[in-house]
């Protein structure tokens, strides 16, 4: 007998009947259902990936195979083979919130309400600040055998002397109409920051420091932030109104899904849900 059971044939033939019996055992009614709406789906994934029709053969390939997958899908759910599965479960669950979302931006909204949703949100549609500057750089890692030869010590007489010509730059030396984000994705936050606090003027200011070493600073145009009008951000607008009833949704959602609930935890714990 312990023989029969390591044999895999006779495991697979085991398991099968098992399987099979307990469908036998279940009353519902076994039926798939093809939509004309499936067969669209699937002739369009095919288009999308082979980049013309499916031919009547594969269109008819492709049916069967829709067929074989719903046949297993029902099965499985009826075997319950989706409980105690981390992917499945967490499938599901992005599925529902999706369908949730979805359904709050079904309707398309009024222009009404996209301007009045920009106007509410004006901080978000603006051209930022922005700053057009030239710089002389000394290196942070040059090694200096007096103190008035250190990178920063160099800087600062550069500030008096621009005709100094400073350490070779990776980068630009000089730079047109960027905002702080692009000028601290490039020398850093702090430095970002330190030449937002410049005066716009013909003289060489700092030294300012970045993430590579020091600088003389010629900031020669500042251009304060503007908003932009609905016309200019229009489509934007829409993404974000999108955006913000999906989530908005979605909490409503949650919020009262769980009051439909009983929740026990643990003694000390308290039940929360993300916002």
């Amino acid at each position: 007998m312990p023989g029969f059971f390591k044999d895999p044939l006779w495991l697979f033939l085991l398991l099968g009947g098992l399987m099979f019996a307990v469908v036998a055992w279940q009353p519902q009614e076994r039926v798939i259902r093809i939509t004309q709406g499936d067969i669209q789906r699937i002739e369009e994934q095919w288009q999308q990936q082979m980049r013309r029709p499916p031919a009547a053969a594969e269109r008819q390939s492709l049916i069967s195979q829709l067929i074989r997958d719903e046949a297993l899908y029902q099965e499985a759910i009826a075997l319950n083979l989706d409980a105690g599965d981390t992917i499945v479960r967490r499938r599901l669950i992005q599925k529902l919130a999706f369908l949730t979302e979805d359904l709050a931006t079904a309707e398309p909204p009024q222009e009404a309400q996209l301007r009045r949703f920009h106007a509410e949100h004006q901080g978000n549609y603006q051209v930022p600040e922005q700053f057009s500057f030239q710089h002389i750089y000394f290196s942070a890692d040059r090694a200096a055998e007096a103190a008035e030869l250190s990178a920063e010590a160099l800087a600062t007489r550069a500030v008096a002397d621009p005709t100094m010509a400073g350490d070779p730059f990776m980068l630009q030396r000089s730079y047109t109409q960027r905002s702080s984000r692009e000028i601290g994705d490039l020398f850093g936050r702090a430095f970002a920051r330190d030449l937002a606090g410049l005066q716009v003027q013909t003289n060489w200011q700092g030294p300012l420091r970045s993430a590579y070493g020091w600088h003389a600073i010629q900031l020669t145009h500042k251009r304060a932030a503007a908003d932009l009008s609905y016309e200019q951000v229009a489509e934007k607008v829409l993404i974000d109104w999108q955006q913000q009833q999906r989530s908005a949704a979605n909490k409503a959602y949650i919020d009262n899904l769980l009051a439909t609930y009983t929740i026990q935890l643990p003694t000390g714990l308290q039940a929360t849900h993300a916002p």
